[in-house]
């Protein structure tokens, strides 16, 4: 039930305001709109699925290890459970990402440590340091009810 409700959530949020220009950089499309990661088992059919079926339009996809896509004012990143990006390495307890436990809002910021030392001061709980993709830096954070949000630092 919980997760239909979050889908049925998310699809709402998906009739917003017009899509993303494909020449740009993922980390600056939609700067002031809605991101929302999914883990997905296979990006290539999660683009076909999203793109096909629910009218998603593909910004930029990198083979098999992340696909940006959007619709309304909502952009879709899209990021295997296992590859080189940050969002598909284990956490240190080991704690692999799968669907449905790790999608999360992102939010982008140009100080990610100064918003991370920031938080920690508020006592807001970090599941994990910070971590380098190909992309740029992450952390995820919790919030009150343990829903993971994830802070991103282009570059």
């Amino acid at each position: 039930m919980m997760r239909t409700t979050g889908l049925a959530l998310t699809l709402a949020l998906l009739a917003g305001a017009p899509a993303a220009s494909a020449q740009q950089n993922p980390a600056t499309i939609n700067p002031a709109n809605v991101r929302i990661r999914y883990m997905v088992t296979d990006v290539p059919a999660a683009v076909a699925f999203y793109a096909g079926k629910l009218g998603f339009k593909v910004d930029m996809q990198s083979g098999t290890y992340f696909a940006a896509l959007a619709r309304g004012g909502v952009q879709l990143l899209l990021s295997p459970t296992k590859g080189p990006g940050g969002a598909s390495q284990p956490m240190p307890d080991g704690k692999r990402p799968e669907p449905g436990g790790w999608n999360r809002i992102v939010l982008y910021t140009p100080d990610l440590q100064g918003e991370v030392d920031r938080l920690r001061k508020d006592g807001v709980h970090f599941r994990n340091a910070v971590i380098a993709g190909p992309g740029g830096r992450e952390i995820l954070l919790d919030d009150p009810s343990g829903n993971p949000i994830e802070l991103f630092q282009p570059g």
